[in-house]
Protein backbone atom coordinates (compact mmCIF):
# COMPACT_ATOMS: atom_id res chain seq x y z
CA UNK A 1 0.00 0.00 0.00
CA UNK A 2 1.30 3.36 -0.88
CA UNK A 3 2.35 5.44 2.07
CA UNK A 4 -0.25 8.47 1.21
CA UNK A 5 -2.81 5.55 1.43
CA UNK A 6 -1.11 4.52 4.74
CA UNK A 7 -1.44 7.84 6.18
CA UNK A 8 -4.38 8.68 5.33
CA UNK A 9 -6.10 5.26 6.98
CA UNK A 10 -4.13 6.23 10.03
CA UNK A 11 -5.67 10.02 10.53
CA UNK A 12 -9.47 8.38 9.54
CA UNK A 13 -9.01 6.20 12.25
CA UNK A 14 -7.67 8.70 14.66
CA UNK A 15 -10.67 11.03 13.65
CA UNK A 16 -13.11 8.21 14.77
CA UNK A 17 -11.23 7.78 17.27
CA UNK A 18 -11.81 11.39 18.54
CA UNK A 19 -15.31 11.15 18.31
CA UNK A 20 -15.93 7.50 19.92
CA UNK A 21 -13.38 8.46 22.50
CA UNK A 22 -15.34 12.32 23.45
CA UNK A 23 -18.83 9.85 23.49
CA UNK A 24 -17.15 7.55 25.87
CA UNK A 25 -16.40 10.04 28.10
CA UNK A 26 -19.89 11.91 27.73
CA UNK A 27 -21.00 8.32 29.01
CA UNK A 28 -19.16 7.29 31.59
CA UNK A 29 -20.58 11.26 32.88
CA UNK A 30 -24.01 10.21 32.40
CA UNK A 31 -23.71 13.00 29.75
CA UNK A 32 -23.20 15.87 32.12
CA UNK A 33 -19.89 17.32 31.10
CA UNK A 34 -19.50 18.93 34.67
CA UNK A 35 -18.62 15.76 36.22
CA UNK A 36 -15.63 15.51 33.91
CA UNK A 37 -12.21 15.89 34.50
CA UNK A 38 -11.45 17.66 31.33
CA UNK A 39 -13.57 19.09 29.13
CA UNK A 40 -14.81 16.58 26.11
CA UNK A 41 -12.76 17.40 23.29
CA UNK A 42 -9.65 16.32 25.43
CA UNK A 43 -10.75 12.82 25.43
CA UNK A 44 -11.27 12.87 21.42
CA UNK A 45 -7.21 14.63 21.69
CA UNK A 46 -6.17 11.84 23.75
CA UNK A 47 -7.35 9.06 21.40
CA UNK A 48 -6.23 10.97 18.49
CA UNK A 49 -2.96 11.43 19.29
CA UNK A 50 -2.30 7.97 20.70
CA UNK A 51 -4.03 6.01 17.19
CA UNK A 52 -2.06 8.33 15.37
CA UNK A 53 1.54 9.45 16.88
CA UNK A 54 3.00 5.82 17.57
CA UNK A 55 1.80 4.54 14.51
CA UNK A 56 3.42 7.49 11.82
CA UNK A 57 6.85 7.47 14.08
CA UNK A 58 7.24 4.28 12.66
CA UNK A 59 5.88 4.38 9.60
CA UNK A 60 8.25 7.33 9.13
CA UNK A 61 11.13 5.82 10.34
CA UNK A 62 10.44 2.61 8.55
CA UNK A 63 10.75 4.11 4.97
CA UNK A 64 14.08 5.92 6.49
CA UNK A 65 16.01 2.63 7.48
CA UNK A 66 14.10 0.24 4.84
CA UNK A 67 15.62 1.68 1.62
CA UNK A 68 19.25 1.47 3.83
CA UNK A 69 18.74 -1.80 4.85
CA UNK A 70 17.47 -3.75 1.35
CA UNK A 71 20.53 -1.88 -0.82
CA UNK A 72 22.99 -3.42 1.60
CA UNK A 73 20.93 -6.76 1.63
CA UNK A 74 20.56 -6.73 -2.28
CA UNK A 75 24.88 -5.21 -2.66
CA UNK A 76 25.68 -8.64 -1.11
CA UNK A 77 24.19 -10.75 -3.38
CA UNK A 78 25.84 -8.68 -6.75
CA UNK A 79 29.03 -11.00 -7.53
CA UNK A 80 32.57 -8.78 -7.19
CA UNK A 81 33.29 -9.10 -10.88
CA UNK A 82 29.86 -7.31 -11.62
CA UNK A 83 30.80 -4.84 -9.30
CA UNK A 84 34.32 -4.40 -10.56
CA UNK A 85 33.21 -4.18 -14.50
CA UNK A 86 31.76 -1.11 -13.20
CA UNK A 87 34.08 0.06 -11.07
CA UNK A 88 31.35 1.52 -8.57
CA UNK A 89 29.04 -0.34 -6.29
CA UNK A 90 26.93 2.62 -6.04
CA UNK A 91 26.49 2.71 -9.90
CA UNK A 92 25.68 -0.95 -9.96
CA UNK A 93 22.73 -0.86 -7.50
CA UNK A 94 21.58 2.42 -9.73
CA UNK A 95 21.74 0.12 -12.37
CA UNK A 96 19.75 -2.58 -9.89
CA UNK A 97 17.01 -0.32 -9.28
CA UNK A 98 15.95 0.59 -12.67
CA UNK A 99 15.73 -2.86 -13.71
CA UNK A 100 13.60 -3.47 -10.41
CA UNK A 101 11.80 -0.03 -11.96
CA UNK A 102 11.27 -1.48 -15.27
CA UNK A 103 10.11 -4.87 -14.10
CA UNK A 104 7.52 -3.56 -12.30
CA UNK A 105 6.20 -1.38 -15.12
CA UNK A 106 6.28 -4.36 -17.09
CA UNK A 107 4.14 -6.17 -15.39
CA UNK A 108 1.91 -3.09 -14.29
CA UNK A 109 1.93 -2.88 -18.51
CA UNK A 110 0.83 -6.77 -19.06
CA UNK A 111 3.86 -7.28 -20.91
CA UNK A 112 4.71 -10.02 -18.41
CA UNK A 113 2.92 -11.69 -15.67
CA UNK A 114 3.94 -11.70 -12.13
CA UNK A 115 5.05 -15.47 -12.10
CA UNK A 116 7.21 -14.85 -15.27
CA UNK A 117 8.72 -11.54 -13.78
CA UNK A 118 10.18 -13.62 -11.11
CA UNK A 119 11.82 -16.19 -13.18
CA UNK A 120 13.52 -14.10 -16.47
CA UNK A 121 16.29 -15.69 -17.50
CA UNK A 122 18.74 -13.25 -20.01
CA UNK A 123 19.78 -16.50 -21.35
CA UNK A 124 16.39 -17.19 -23.02
CA UNK A 125 14.72 -13.69 -23.12
CA UNK A 126 15.92 -10.26 -24.51
CA UNK A 127 15.52 -9.36 -21.20
CA UNK A 128 16.75 -5.51 -21.97
CA UNK A 129 15.07 -5.28 -24.88
CA UNK A 130 11.75 -5.92 -23.16
CA UNK A 131 12.38 -3.91 -20.33
CA UNK A 132 13.14 -0.72 -22.83
CA UNK A 133 9.51 -1.46 -23.96
CA UNK A 134 8.02 -0.12 -20.59
CA UNK A 135 9.67 3.29 -21.63
CA UNK A 136 12.28 3.12 -18.73
CA UNK A 137 15.48 4.31 -18.72
CA UNK A 138 18.16 1.09 -19.26
CA UNK A 139 21.66 3.04 -19.87
CA UNK A 140 23.08 -0.57 -20.70
CA UNK A 141 22.33 -3.96 -21.50
CA UNK A 142 20.72 -5.84 -18.18
CA UNK A 143 22.95 -9.26 -17.72
CA UNK A 144 22.19 -11.89 -15.94
CA UNK A 145 23.51 -10.59 -12.00
CA UNK A 146 22.08 -7.26 -12.54
CA UNK A 147 18.63 -9.01 -13.56
CA UNK A 148 18.99 -11.47 -10.38
CA UNK A 149 19.42 -8.57 -7.99
CA UNK A 150 16.78 -6.42 -9.43
CA UNK A 151 14.78 -9.54 -8.59
CA UNK A 152 15.64 -9.69 -5.30
CA UNK A 153 15.33 -6.30 -5.04
CA UNK A 154 11.59 -6.20 -5.80
CA UNK A 155 10.96 -9.18 -3.66
CA UNK A 156 12.77 -7.56 -0.54
CA UNK A 157 10.75 -3.95 -1.37
CA UNK A 158 7.11 -5.53 -1.63
CA UNK A 159 7.69 -7.97 1.59
CA UNK A 160 9.36 -4.79 3.35
CA UNK A 161 6.12 -2.99 2.20
CA UNK A 162 3.72 -5.42 3.50
CA UNK A 163 5.23 -5.66 6.90
CA UNK A 164 5.26 -1.74 7.35
CA UNK A 165 1.65 -1.82 6.60
CA UNK A 166 0.84 -4.40 8.89
CA UNK A 167 2.78 -2.87 11.56
CA UNK A 168 1.39 0.72 10.99
CA UNK A 169 -1.63 -0.39 11.24
CA UNK A 170 -1.28 -2.87 14.46
CA UNK A 171 -0.22 0.08 16.16
CA UNK A 172 -2.61 2.38 15.00
CA UNK A 173 -5.43 -0.46 16.13
CA UNK A 174 -3.63 -1.00 19.60
CA UNK A 175 -3.30 2.84 20.34
CA UNK A 176 -7.32 3.46 19.27
CA UNK A 177 -8.20 0.41 21.94
CA UNK A 178 -5.82 1.23 24.54
CA UNK A 179 -7.27 4.97 24.35
CA UNK A 180 -10.63 4.25 24.17
CA UNK A 181 -10.43 1.47 27.13
CA UNK A 182 -8.32 4.11 29.63
CA UNK A 183 -11.14 6.84 28.56
CA UNK A 184 -13.54 7.48 31.64
CA UNK A 185 -14.64 10.72 33.27
CA UNK A 186 -11.97 10.89 36.09
CA UNK A 187 -9.01 10.17 33.60
CA UNK A 188 -6.92 13.21 33.29
CA UNK A 189 -7.01 13.89 29.53
CA UNK A 190 -5.92 17.32 29.43
CA UNK A 191 -2.72 16.59 31.28
CA UNK A 192 -1.99 13.50 29.10
CA UNK A 193 -2.49 15.53 26.06
CA UNK A 194 -0.42 18.38 27.17
CA UNK A 195 2.51 16.81 27.93
CA UNK A 196 2.19 15.31 24.11
CA UNK A 197 1.76 18.90 23.26
CA UNK A 198 4.47 19.21 24.61
CA UNK A 199 6.48 16.56 23.26
CA UNK A 200 5.52 17.75 20.17
CA UNK A 201 6.86 20.94 20.26
CA UNK A 202 10.41 19.99 21.71
CA UNK A 203 10.63 17.43 19.11
CA UNK A 204 9.87 20.68 16.85
CA UNK A 205 12.51 22.76 18.17
CA UNK A 206 14.97 19.62 18.26
CA UNK A 207 15.06 19.20 14.25
CA UNK A 208 16.94 22.76 13.31
CA UNK A 209 19.22 21.08 15.59
CA UNK A 210 19.24 17.77 14.42
CA UNK A 211 19.66 18.96 11.00
CA UNK A 212 22.40 21.17 11.92
CA UNK A 213 24.45 18.24 13.65
CA UNK A 214 23.58 15.74 11.05
CA UNK A 215 25.02 17.99 8.29
CA UNK A 216 28.22 18.68 10.62
CA UNK A 217 28.44 14.92 10.89
CA UNK A 218 27.96 13.58 7.56
CA UNK A 219 30.52 16.76 6.12
CA UNK A 220 32.58 15.67 8.92
CA UNK A 221 32.77 11.58 8.29
CA UNK A 222 33.07 11.84 4.46
CA UNK A 223 36.13 15.07 5.11
CA UNK A 224 37.90 12.93 7.26
CA UNK A 225 38.01 9.92 4.35
CA UNK A 226 38.94 12.79 2.30
CA UNK A 227 42.22 13.29 3.83
CA UNK A 228 42.92 9.65 4.38
CA UNK A 229 43.41 10.06 0.51
CA UNK A 230 44.59 13.44 -0.19
CA UNK A 231 46.71 15.94 1.60
CA UNK A 232 45.13 18.46 4.05
CA UNK A 233 48.24 20.28 3.46
CA UNK A 234 48.08 20.11 -0.35
CA UNK A 235 44.41 21.01 0.12
CA UNK A 236 44.98 24.07 2.36
CA UNK A 237 47.62 25.51 1.23
CA UNK A 238 47.10 24.59 -2.93
CA UNK A 239 47.54 27.24 -5.02
CA UNK A 240 46.12 25.44 -8.16
CA UNK A 241 42.54 23.67 -8.64
CA UNK A 242 42.54 21.06 -11.00
CA UNK A 243 40.91 17.98 -10.74
CA UNK A 244 41.50 14.93 -12.95
CA UNK A 245 40.00 11.30 -12.11
CA UNK A 246 42.78 9.92 -13.27
CA UNK A 247 44.30 10.11 -10.21
CA UNK A 248 47.33 13.77 -10.44
CA UNK A 249 44.79 16.30 -9.54
CA UNK A 250 45.66 19.75 -8.04
CA UNK A 251 43.08 20.32 -4.74
CA UNK A 252 43.88 23.76 -3.83
CA UNK A 253 41.37 25.58 -1.99
CA UNK A 254 42.93 28.81 -2.03
CA UNK A 255 42.11 29.86 -5.59
CA UNK A 256 38.02 29.27 -4.80
CA UNK A 257 38.19 30.36 -1.59
CA UNK A 258 39.92 33.73 -3.49
CA UNK A 259 37.12 33.94 -5.64
CA UNK A 260 34.05 33.39 -2.85
CA UNK A 261 35.26 36.02 -1.03
CA UNK A 262 36.15 38.77 -3.67
CA UNK A 263 33.24 38.40 -4.89
CA UNK A 264 30.95 38.24 -1.61
CA UNK A 265 33.18 41.43 -0.66
CA UNK A 266 31.84 43.20 -4.08
CA UNK A 267 28.57 41.97 -3.51
CA UNK A 268 29.04 43.58 -0.30
CA UNK A 269 29.65 46.77 -0.84
CA UNK A 270 27.27 47.65 -2.85
CA UNK A 271 24.27 45.76 -1.21
CA UNK A 272 25.31 47.38 2.78
CA UNK A 273 25.22 51.08 1.81
CA UNK A 274 22.67 51.23 -0.88
CA UNK A 275 20.33 48.75 1.70
CA UNK A 276 21.38 50.81 4.98
CA UNK A 277 20.68 54.26 3.38
CA UNK A 278 17.11 52.84 2.04
CA UNK A 279 16.63 50.94 5.26
CA UNK A 280 17.25 54.76 7.47
CA UNK A 281 14.99 56.92 4.82
CA UNK A 282 12.42 54.57 4.81
CA UNK A 283 11.89 54.79 8.44
CA UNK A 284 13.03 58.06 9.24
CA UNK A 285 12.13 60.10 6.71
CA UNK A 286 9.48 58.81 4.72
CA UNK A 287 5.56 59.15 4.80
CA UNK A 288 3.43 56.63 5.54
CA UNK A 289 1.99 57.00 1.89
CA UNK A 290 5.63 56.75 0.36
CA UNK A 291 7.03 53.81 3.16
CA UNK A 292 3.74 51.76 2.01
CA UNK A 293 4.90 51.90 -1.63
CA UNK A 294 8.71 51.78 -1.49
CA UNK A 295 8.86 48.64 0.91
CA UNK A 296 7.39 46.27 -0.86
CA UNK A 297 9.09 47.58 -4.09
CA UNK A 298 12.33 46.46 -2.58
CA UNK A 299 11.20 43.38 -0.96
CA UNK A 300 10.23 42.17 -4.59
CA UNK A 301 14.24 41.97 -5.06
CA UNK A 302 13.82 39.37 -2.63
CA UNK A 303 11.47 37.31 -4.78
CA UNK A 304 13.61 37.20 -7.98
CA UNK A 305 14.79 33.72 -8.56
CA UNK A 306 18.63 33.81 -8.46
CA UNK A 307 18.38 32.37 -12.27
CA UNK A 308 17.01 35.33 -13.89
CA UNK A 309 19.73 37.27 -11.42
CA UNK A 310 22.13 34.89 -13.51
CA UNK A 311 20.73 35.63 -16.79
CA UNK A 312 20.65 40.02 -15.99
CA UNK A 313 24.13 39.35 -15.58
CA UNK A 314 25.04 37.32 -18.42
CA UNK A 315 23.32 39.23 -20.64
CA UNK A 316 23.09 42.81 -20.13
CA UNK A 317 26.16 43.83 -16.71
CA UNK A 318 28.68 41.75 -18.20
CA UNK A 319 28.32 43.25 -21.63
CA UNK A 320 27.67 46.73 -20.27
CA UNK A 321 31.06 46.48 -18.36
CA UNK A 322 33.32 44.61 -20.92
CA UNK A 323 32.39 47.17 -23.12
CA UNK A 324 32.32 51.08 -21.06
CA UNK A 325 34.81 49.79 -18.16
CA UNK A 326 37.25 46.59 -19.34
CA UNK A 327 38.28 47.02 -22.31
CA UNK A 328 38.96 50.62 -22.63
CA UNK A 329 40.93 50.43 -19.84
CA UNK A 330 42.69 47.35 -20.87
CA UNK A 331 41.37 45.51 -17.77
CA UNK A 332 40.02 42.45 -19.12
CA UNK A 333 37.65 41.34 -22.25
CA UNK A 334 35.70 38.97 -21.14
CA UNK A 335 32.29 39.76 -20.02
CA UNK A 336 32.19 37.28 -17.16
CA UNK A 337 34.05 38.96 -14.08
CA UNK A 338 34.15 39.21 -10.44
CA UNK A 339 32.47 42.83 -11.27
CA UNK A 340 30.04 40.96 -12.84
CA UNK A 341 28.69 38.73 -10.34
CA UNK A 342 29.34 41.27 -7.17
CA UNK A 343 27.26 43.65 -8.75
CA UNK A 344 24.23 41.59 -9.82
CA UNK A 345 24.48 39.65 -6.65
CA UNK A 346 24.81 42.61 -4.34
CA UNK A 347 21.38 44.48 -6.27
CA UNK A 348 20.07 40.61 -4.87
CA UNK A 349 21.39 41.29 -1.40
CA UNK A 350 19.60 44.83 -1.20
CA UNK A 351 16.25 43.17 0.69
CA UNK A 352 18.17 41.46 3.08
CA UNK A 353 20.08 44.48 4.30
CA UNK A 354 17.11 47.17 3.87
CA UNK A 355 13.65 45.43 5.38
CA UNK A 356 15.78 43.67 8.64
CA UNK A 357 17.39 47.10 9.13
CA UNK A 358 14.36 48.75 8.21
CA UNK A 359 12.68 46.59 11.36
CA UNK A 360 15.59 46.89 13.33
CA UNK A 361 15.42 51.05 13.61
CA UNK A 362 11.58 50.99 13.93
CA UNK A 363 12.58 49.04 16.93
CA UNK A 364 14.44 51.66 18.26
CA UNK A 365 11.84 52.82 21.39
CA UNK A 366 10.83 56.41 20.55
CA UNK A 367 11.95 57.81 23.81
CA UNK A 368 15.56 57.77 22.97
CA UNK A 369 14.95 59.75 20.34
CA UNK A 370 12.60 62.44 22.28
CA UNK A 371 15.67 62.36 24.73
CA UNK A 372 18.22 63.98 22.00
CA UNK A 373 15.82 66.19 20.47
CA UNK A 374 15.50 67.60 23.97
CA UNK A 375 18.82 67.75 24.41
CA UNK A 376 18.89 69.94 21.59
CA UNK A 377 20.10 67.47 18.73
CA UNK A 378 19.09 67.65 15.03
CA UNK A 379 17.28 64.78 13.18
CA UNK A 380 20.36 63.61 11.52
CA UNK A 381 22.28 63.96 14.89
CA UNK A 382 19.82 61.49 16.24
CA UNK A 383 20.23 59.33 13.58
CA UNK A 384 23.67 59.39 13.59
CA UNK A 385 24.86 59.39 17.43
CA UNK A 386 21.36 57.62 18.93
CA UNK A 387 19.14 55.38 16.46
CA UNK A 388 22.15 54.06 14.38
CA UNK A 389 24.00 52.72 17.47
CA UNK A 390 21.13 51.25 19.18
CA UNK A 391 20.33 49.52 16.02
CA UNK A 392 23.65 48.30 15.43
CA UNK A 393 22.95 44.84 17.17
CA UNK A 394 20.19 44.02 14.50
CA UNK A 395 21.75 45.20 11.44
CA UNK A 396 25.32 43.27 11.81
CA UNK A 397 22.92 40.39 11.64
CA UNK A 398 20.97 41.93 8.59
CA UNK A 399 24.93 41.92 7.19
CA UNK A 400 26.19 38.85 8.06
CA UNK A 401 22.74 37.23 6.84
CA UNK A 402 23.55 39.17 3.61
CA UNK A 403 27.27 37.92 3.74
CA UNK A 404 26.18 34.69 4.14
CA UNK A 405 23.49 34.68 1.47
CA UNK A 406 26.90 35.45 -0.66
CA UNK A 407 29.03 33.51 0.29
CA UNK A 408 26.46 30.72 -0.87
CA UNK A 409 25.00 31.68 -3.96
CA UNK A 410 25.84 29.47 -7.11
CA UNK A 411 23.89 30.33 -10.47
CA UNK A 412 25.19 34.29 -10.26
CA UNK A 413 27.95 33.38 -9.75
CA UNK A 414 28.56 30.29 -13.13
CA UNK A 415 26.57 32.86 -15.10
CA UNK A 416 27.93 36.08 -13.92
CA UNK A 417 31.64 35.19 -12.99
CA UNK A 418 32.18 31.90 -15.26
CA UNK A 419 34.11 29.17 -14.57
CA UNK A 420 37.56 30.45 -15.00
CA UNK A 421 40.73 28.69 -13.92
CA UNK A 422 41.10 28.42 -10.63
CA UNK A 423 45.11 29.11 -9.82
CA UNK A 424 46.56 31.90 -7.87
CA UNK A 425 50.21 31.41 -9.99
CA UNK A 426 49.36 35.06 -12.04
CA UNK A 427 50.51 38.09 -11.09
CA UNK A 428 49.54 40.02 -7.82
CA UNK A 429 47.51 42.35 -10.56
CA UNK A 430 45.89 39.36 -12.51
CA UNK A 431 44.69 38.01 -9.13
CA UNK A 432 42.87 41.10 -7.79
CA UNK A 433 41.95 42.50 -10.96
CA UNK A 434 38.03 42.67 -10.65
CA UNK A 435 37.22 42.29 -14.47
CA UNK A 436 38.92 39.20 -14.84
CA UNK A 437 36.81 36.03 -14.62
CA UNK A 438 37.10 33.63 -11.31
CA UNK A 439 34.74 30.93 -9.61
CA UNK A 440 34.04 30.47 -6.26
CA UNK A 441 33.67 26.95 -3.68
CA UNK A 442 29.80 27.04 -4.20
CA UNK A 443 30.49 26.04 -8.19
CA UNK A 444 33.06 23.54 -7.55
CA UNK A 445 31.06 21.54 -5.30
CA UNK A 446 28.23 21.26 -7.68
CA UNK A 447 30.72 20.05 -10.66
CA UNK A 448 32.65 18.25 -8.67
CA UNK A 449 29.08 16.03 -7.75
CA UNK A 450 27.23 16.32 -10.97
CA UNK A 451 26.75 12.81 -13.06
CA UNK A 452 27.44 9.49 -11.81
CA UNK A 453 29.62 9.51 -8.73
CA UNK A 454 32.45 7.41 -7.51
CA UNK A 455 32.29 8.32 -3.92
CA UNK A 456 35.82 6.08 -3.11
CA UNK A 457 38.13 8.86 -5.32
CA UNK A 458 39.17 12.35 -4.05
CA UNK A 459 38.04 14.11 -6.73
CA UNK A 460 34.40 13.31 -5.30
CA UNK A 461 35.05 13.43 -1.92
CA UNK A 462 36.64 16.89 -2.15
CA UNK A 463 32.93 18.68 -2.21
CA UNK A 464 32.51 17.74 1.48
CA UNK A 465 35.78 18.93 2.07
CA UNK A 466 34.72 22.35 0.45
CA UNK A 467 31.34 22.39 2.04
CA UNK A 468 32.99 21.65 5.59
CA UNK A 469 35.11 24.71 5.02
CA UNK A 470 32.53 27.12 4.11
CA UNK A 471 30.52 25.84 7.34
CA UNK A 472 33.49 27.00 9.48
CA UNK A 473 33.60 30.68 7.83
CA UNK A 474 30.36 30.85 7.96
CA UNK A 475 30.44 29.74 11.96
CA UNK A 476 33.42 32.65 12.18
CA UNK A 477 31.43 35.26 11.07
CA UNK A 478 28.39 34.53 13.50
CA UNK A 479 30.98 34.49 16.26
CA UNK A 480 32.08 38.24 15.14
CA UNK A 481 28.50 39.26 15.04
CA UNK A 482 27.96 38.05 18.64
CA UNK A 483 31.06 39.43 19.66
CA UNK A 484 30.05 42.73 18.30
CA UNK A 485 25.99 42.43 19.19
CA UNK A 486 27.06 41.27 23.22
CA UNK A 487 29.28 44.65 23.00
CA UNK A 488 26.98 46.84 21.80
CA UNK A 489 23.98 45.63 23.29
CA UNK A 490 25.87 46.50 27.36
CA UNK A 491 26.27 50.17 25.89
CA UNK A 492 22.27 50.81 25.00
CA UNK A 493 20.82 48.75 27.49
Amino acid sequence: MPVLWIVLAVFGLGLIGYFVGRLRALGSAGGDARTLHSLPSYYGWHAFMLTVAPALLVLAAWSLLAPNLIDRSVSETIPEATIADASNASLVLAEVRRAAGALDAAVAQGLVDQETSRNLHTESTDVTALLKETGSVITSAVTQPILQAAQEFRALTKRSNLYRTITTFALALIGFGFAIKRTHKDFRARNVVENGIMVILVLASSIAILTTVGIVLSMLFETSHFFGLYSWREFFLGTKWSPDFRGDSQLGILPLLWGTLYISLVALLVAVPIGLFAAIYLSEYAGPRLRAVAKPMIEILAGIPTIVYGLFALITIGPMIRDWIAQPLGLGNSSNSVMTAGLVMGVMLIPFVSSLSDDIINAVPQAMRDGSFGLGATHSETIKQVVLPAALPGIVGAILLAASRAIGETMIVVMGAGAAAAQMDQGLGEIINPFQAMTTVTVKIVSQLTGDTDFASPETLVAFALGLSLFVITLGLNVLALYIVRKYREQYE
